[in-house]
């Protein structure tokens, strides 16, 4: 069965409606595609600091294994980046340091008077994020960095 487009009774004239849903859907389509983008853009952002965070704990986690890996800073900074292949213009960065068990900071080669000197590794991961399409006032670009303390066992 064949329909007919709609027609109302407007002041005494018939007036089709039959391009009304054109004109709404042209004006509606670029509001949609700009949230679009922003969608695309903050999920790449959460990517980013997902994989930045990810590549710390790699790092931090070699480093803990032992008094030897907390040292290695390439094999460091290599367990980082093998954490998220594929990942571009990731900078990971590594410090050991020395407490007390009282909390108080020592010299790694030095001792406690009150028990064992405890060793952590601090692995610092940090990438850069452009964003694909640009804003003005809604900053999409810019360094997410993140920070993984372990204790070497």
């Amino acid at each position: 069965m064949l329909s007919r487009p709609r027609a109302s009774r407007h002041g005494g004239r018939l007036r089709r409606t039959h391009g009304s849903a054109l004109v709404e859907f042209a004006l509606v389509t670029p509001l949609l595609l700009v949230f679009l983008a922003g969608i695309l853009n903050y999920g790449l952002l959460l990517r980013t600091a997902s994989c930045v965070s990810s590549a710390a704990r790699a790092g931090a986690r070699y480093g803990s294994v032992s008094l030897t890996n907390s040292l290695d800073t390439a094999g460091i900074q290599s367990a980082a980046a093998n954490s998220v292949p594929g990942f571009q213009s990731l900078t990971v960065t590594s410090a050991r340091t020395c407490n007390c068990s009282d909390g108080t900071s020592v010299s790694c080669s030095g001792s406690c008077g009150t028990g064992s000197v405890r060793v952590y590794i601090q692995v610092t991961a940090s990438a850069s994020r452009t964003a694909i399409f640009s804003y003005s006032g809604l900053p999409f670009s810019g360094t997410t960095s993140t920070q993984a303390l372990m204790r070497v066992q």
